[in-house]
């Protein structure tokens, strides 16, 4: 398809849509609610069927091999005020497919999204990708039906891939996992089973705006979308909402950000060197040790917890979802020990919409450090008033309300976390903020995010999640 960031910015900004507004997609995902009986109750490790702990390396696995195991960890780096920590983790090595279909319906490029239940979400349905899995899925391990719409990505032509990148899942959660993120544009007409329907992106962005209605694998996706390239003027670009007079000012100054390459503080150049130099400096080194010996970790027969309640637990859970490839099943997964809060810092910097943007270093990064948003606490609670001081949290968290421009609760991905929601959030600064910042902190443009998230394990999928929150309209 050519011009598809043209096509991708029209969808983002509006245009005809099949399914109609906002309302009825509600509606339609209330109904695929009530058509579907999903159970998933808390059972002890002995009761999973094909799962167990392995003789010798402690691990809880499948007795397949595939799918993926919790594992422990020893983590030592000179990041930090921790050099040193154990941990259990999820091992996935294999790479799945998180894919949307894309087609034109009245001159709009829509999306073939799906209403599908995990056994971690916590309101049950969520508007996923046209495909979601795993390689131990879509090969059948489990011995259900193959995933619908898969071969359209196993059969699909070079010129009608209009995304397709390796991008990481959350580094302190995952060993160095990575899934196949991918659209596809078809021409023909293809069919359309119950729990799919067609969304323009704008939808799809309206929707994130409601709290865990669209899953993470969707986010993570859209995220990676590119809304212009060197043959698409600022001045093409922006005529998209030039004639809206519904238009808010941030929207107009976010896509004036993503189209823009004069203005920014920083070279793409710059950015590299700031990167560069931290992973030079700094060291993770991650080895595998047996789950029985992860310190401060007890494996229990119905959970893997610390004795203090922090960060995270690994439970087990019996599932029964009556419209999945298999209907019923067993599995581990991580229980968060509180709600996390993402969040960016906007400002307008020589007239062009700024981010902060941290490196942060996570015990699975493939590569010592992603870009991150300004906040991102997810394994410790930071309402206590006794853990570290976060960087630009209470700034976050005492703005006004006029400030806030996206303020929602996103679900993880609720295949492997068990009703994980984090406060996503996205504040302007003021003028008197200063554009002084600490170390490892930089102020990036969103065309300087768009660009660096064009190539494998840059951004870290929390980052991804907030562009993905951006609209246009």
């Amino acid at each position: 398809m050519k011009n598809s960031e043209q096509e991708f910015l029209k969808s983002a900004h509006g245009g005809d849509s099949k399914i109609g507004d906002i309302n009825a997609i509600l509606e339609w995902v209330r109904a695929q609610n009530d058509r579907v009986e999903v159970e998933v109750e808390r059972i002890a490790f002995k009761d999973m069927t094909h799962w167990g702990f392995d003789a010798l390396s402690g691990s809880l696995r499948h007795d397949s091999g595939r799918f993926f195991s919790i594992d422990g960890i020893q983590v030592s780096t000179n990041w930090g005020t921790i050099s040193s920590w154990n941990q259990p983790i999820i091992n996935q090595p294999e790479i799945g497919y998180l894919g949307f279909i894309v087609k034109r319906i009245n001159g709009v490029l829509h999306f073939l999204v799906q209403a599908k239940i995990e056994p971690g979400n916590v309101n049950h349905v969520q508007i996923s990708p046209t495909i979601q899995a795993t390689r131990s899925n879509y090969t059948q391990v489990h011995k259900g039906r193959k995933p619908l719409y898969l071969e359209y990505f196993r059969n699909v032509k070079s010129d009608n891939v209009l995304l397709d990148q390796l991008q990481s899942e959350q580094g302190a959660r995952f060993l160095m996992k990575r899934n196949r993120n991918i659209i596809i544009n078809v021409d023909e007409d293809i069919p359309v089973y119950d729990n799919f329907e067609w969304l323009t992106l704008q939808q799809i962005k309206t929707l994130m705006r409601f709290d865990n209605l669209v899953n993470m694998d969707t986010r993570t996706v859209i995220s990676g979308i590119q809304f212009s390239d060197p043959s698409v003027t600022c001045t093409d670009a922006l005529r998209y909402l030039a004639d809206s007079t519904e238009t808010a000012k941030f929207e107009y100054e976010s896509l004036k950000s993503v189209v823009t390459t004069e203005g920014a503080v920083h070279s793409i150049n710059g950015i590299i060197h700031f990167l560069t130099d931290i992973k030079s400096r700094y060291d993770l080194i991650v080895d595998r040790i047996p789950l029985n010996d992860v310190k401060q970790w007890a494996v229990l027969p119905d959970e893997i917890s610390r004795g203090d309640g922090k960060y995270f637990k690994v439970i087990g859970v019996n599932v029964a979802i009556s419209n999945r490839e298999i209907m019923s099943w067993q599995q581990p997964m991580i229980q968060p020990s509180q709600p996390g809060i993402c969040a960016f810092v906007c400002k307008k910097i020589n007239g062009i919409l700024h981010l902060i943007v941290q490196a942060k270093l996570e015990c699975g990064n493939r590569d010592i450090v992603e870009l991150a948003p300004t906040v991102q606490c997810l394994t410790g609670d930071y309402r206590q008033p006794d853990s570290q001081p976060v960087p630009f949290l209470d700034y976050i968290l005492g703005v006004s309300r006029e400030q806030v421009v996206v303020d929602c609760l996103q679900s993880e991905e609720g295949g492997r976390f068990y009703r994980e929601q984090n406060r996503n959030i996205l504040v302007i600064a003021d003028e008197s903020f200063p554009d002084k910042l600490p170390d490892h902190y930089i102020w990036m443009t969103l065309n300087q995010l768009f660009y660096f998230n064009r190539f494998n394990n840059y951004l870290n999928i929390q980052a991804r999640n907030l562009l993905a929150a951006i609209a246009f309209s």
